[in-house]
């Protein structure tokens, strides 16, 4: 099998696409800037080799391509570049000696989507540092694989939900005492109708996916794939099925977002603001075609799964867990 090289390897999708690499038999080198543990044990993690080395330090900046290329990975799967010059640094170090680039991008890369559910093919509209960043590595990335040949592809994760974090609530923001508000039947103010959409993907079905890539080179090479699950929600929509999963009927208000923001904490009104102005909704269908790959979990399904969690671990309180 292969030898993977993975920048990121320990976060939210790197908890579970490193075990399913070590069970398919590659030998995985996980690249980290400290000594962070995954989001849940794996007895796979000890046949993972760590190398300990941060692109962004002073030590590594400049000599960070040169190392991962000594790796000499087969495939290298970048999690955590957000700057187009990382980038570029890394694939200047790794041609000719990489078989397979894979970069993890955002679907903030379409910025507001005209038509939904939004495909690969639609053209990109990112707006704010953190979507045009990333827009940029990934227009750069396939322009090399079309010109040059780099063996890139570029998959582009939803609102990531998993055990042991706390997933984008149906409020837009990731406070997670709305979803212990909901659990005990309070009353919930969401902006505007509540018709805006989010659109999550669980961390195994993104592990799914980059597996899927590996497994069909000839066809991801040189292709962005979206990576959601398969439908997105709207946030009343969102809410209400909290609001029962809990036992209880919704109890929902809504009000203009400029006076809706005005009840909130500031930083969690602009997370709100930065999710409902993209409106996320997008199209698994690519995948499905060239890779075979469908996700598992629907929107709800991944985020009660993180939720259950949060509720095992203390960090959701219904009524009979108050003080």
């Amino acid at each position: 099998m292969s030898k993977v090289v993975i920048i990121g390897g320990s976060g939210h999708v790197g908890t579970y696409l490193v075990p399913r690499l070590v069970e398919a038999g590659h030998h995985v080198v996980n690249v980290a800037r400290g000594q962070r543990k995954p989001y849940q044990p794996h007895a796979a993690w000890s046949r993972v080799e760590t190398v300990m080395l941060d692109r962004d330090s002073d030590a590594h900046r400049d000599s960070f391509g040169t190392a991962i290329a000594a790796l000499e990975g087969d495939i290298v799967i970048d999690m955590i570049s957000f700057v187009l010059p990382r980038t570029q640094h890394l694939v200047e170090a790794l041609r000719g000696r990489v078989q397979h680039f894979i970069h993890c991008g955002t679907i903030w890369v379409y910025g507001h989507n005209a038509t939904v559910p939004a495909t690969e093919d639609q053209p990109l509209n990112p707006f704010g540092e953190y979507g045009t960043q990333k827009a940029a590595m990934e227009t750069w990335l396939l322009a090399e694989a079309r010109r040059t040949g780099f063996p890139a592809t570029v998959f582009r994760p939803g609102h990531i939900v998993g055990p042991g974090w706390d997933p984008l609530n149906p409020a837009g923001h990731f406070n997670s005492e709305v979803f212990s508000r909901i659990a005990r039947g309070e009353p919930l103010a969401l902006p505007n109708f509540g018709l805006e959409t989010v659109h999550h993907v669980h961390a195994d079905d993104l592990a799914r996916l980059v597996m899927a890539i590996i497994a069909n080179r000839p066809a991801a090479v040189g292709e962005a794939f979206n990576a959601v699950s398969p439908q997105a929600l709207n946030l009343r929509g969102y809410a209400e099925a909290m609001y029962r999963w809990f036992g209880h009927e919704p109890r929902l208000s809504y009000m203009p977002f400029e006076e809706w923001r005005t009840h909130q904490v500031p930083e969690e009104a602009e997370a709100t603001w930065e999710h409902i102005i993209r409106s996320p909704s997008h199209s698994m269908d690519k995948a499905r075609r060239l890779l075979d790959y469908t996700p598992h979990y629907s929107s709800l399904e991944a985020v009660q799964e993180a939720v259950s969690w949060l509720v095992a671990n203390g960090r959701v309180q219904g009524p009979a867990q108050q003080e």
